[in-house]
């Protein structure tokens, strides 16, 4: 099962990116899928979390009105649509699939680097 995480990059305050992560291996239909990330010599936090069929979402206070999570199932991919981007949203984003209800299956990671 793998797990690829792409589009991101750097940006500027106020600046917009997409993060996509597309699994394969496995289908994750039926599964949450999420991303996390991790700032420069911090811990890795929870940003945004969708449920299997998209009816239920979560966020983290820090990213609420900022981004949106999305899935397309016939893909079998998520995404990450983050706007006005700030440089505390610098950091390795991570995307993750559940299984059986544990954040089973990680991506590699994705840089974003946001420049005030």
């Amino acid at each position: 099962v793998q797990l690829q995480a792409s589009g991101g990059g750097l940006a500027q305050a106020g600046g917009s990116l997409r993060l996509s992560c597309t699994a394969s291996g496995r289908t994750f239909s039926a599964e949450a899928m999420g991303w996390f990330r991790e700032p420069p010599g911090k811990g890795r936090d929870s940003v945004a979390v969708i449920d299997s069929n998209s009816s239920y979402t979560y966020y983290a206070d820090s990213v609420k009105g900022r981004f949106t999570i999305t899935r397309d199932n016939a893909e079998n991919a998520v995404y990450l649509h983050m706007n006005n981007l700030k440089p505390e949203d610098t950091a390795v984003y991570f995307c993750a699939g559940q299984a059986m209800g544990s954040w089973k299956y990680w991506g590699r990671g994705t840089l974003v680097t946001v420049s005030s």
